[in-house]
């Protein structure tokens, strides 16, 4: 999911796309839930935005110059086993890794990373003024986590899918999603000016209010959702090692509706509202 607004090209076309991080945050359902398994986390955008407006996704956004710049503390797999995995080259993969770890906090308050490389901290709530300033660009992401003695996590992500806008679309986004377990302690909420409404769901409950007219779902978070429901747990997820192929849909503009083509899309199709449904 991207959440930054920019003004369309007059030819879609030509636009290449911009790189993208977007975090599927986890956890495991409680014991006493009526479905047991995880649960992810999902913010419906404000209507409005410039792009996805009125969806439901997961936290994310675009990649900020600062990201790539950002001389962080870090903990977890090394920068060059990041590109290897999203078959990318190092200065990406660690502007990629920086832009999820701050957007999860700018968006829902899940702060990656701790004072120590073995641990992470407990309640966020302590920085708000400068989650505020991040997501208003009066502070660098490396300039808070330097100020605050923290060390980026990036050990607590994993690498998950990488699906890019479809050609012809005005705003395009090569968006690499990676999955989290949500830290012990820390709440997600939805304190930021994007979001309408945020909830945690299972991967099925997801499903089942998009199919039931619920929720806008674009064709990524709808794989996901959908490849998250056959996991029991989060240290199921956790463990997983996917593919990660890069997915590029296909814009159809040829019928009498718009819509894309994309790996297994079947289900996609057959249910819930599609973003295409009011565009001409």
């Amino acid at each position: 999911m991207v959440s930054k607004q920019e003004q369309a090209p007059r030819d879609s076309t030509d636009v290449a796309p911009k790189d993208a991080s977007t975090v599927i945050l986890i956890r495991d359902a409680e014991a006493d839930a009526a479905a047991p398994g995880i649960e992810v986390f999902l913010l419906r955008r404000v209507k409005g935005m410039a792009f996805a407006g009125g969806m439901t996704v997961f936290p994310g956004g675009g990649v900020d110059p600062s990201d790539a710049d950002a001389e962080v503390d870090w903990a977890g797999p090394s920068v060059d086993w990041w590109a290897g995995r999203f078959s990318t080259d190092a200065a990406r993969a660690k502007a990629l890794v920086c832009a999820a770890v701050r957007e999860t906090f700018e968006e829902c308050g899940v702060l990656l990373a701790g004072p120590s490389a073995d641990t992470v901290v407990a309640d966020t709530s302590r920085y708000a003024q400068s989650r505020t300033q991040l997501e208003k660009r009066e502070l660098s992401f490396s300039d808070f986590l330097k100020r605050e003695n923290l060390v980026l996590r990036a050990d607590l992500l994993r690498p998950w899918a990488n699906w890019i806008t479809p050609v012809g679309e005005g705003r395009r986004y090569d968006t690499r999603f990676f999955v989290a377990a949500a830290p012990h302690g820390q709440i997600a909420d939805g304190a930021t000016s994007e979001a309408e409404d945020v909830q945690w769901q299972s991967p099925a409950a997801a499903l089942a209010h998009w199919q039931g007219g619920g929720s806008i779902l674009l064709p990524p978070t709808w794989s996901q959702l959908t490849a998250l429901s056959a996991f029991g747990s989060v240290a199921d997820v956790l463990a997983a090692e996917p593919e990660i192929p890069v997915i590029l849909p296909t814009l159809i503009t040829d019928e009498e509706q718009l819509r894309v083509e994309f790996p297994g899309q079947d289900g996609y199709y057959e249910a819930g509202p599609h973003p295409w449904a009011s565009r001409d």
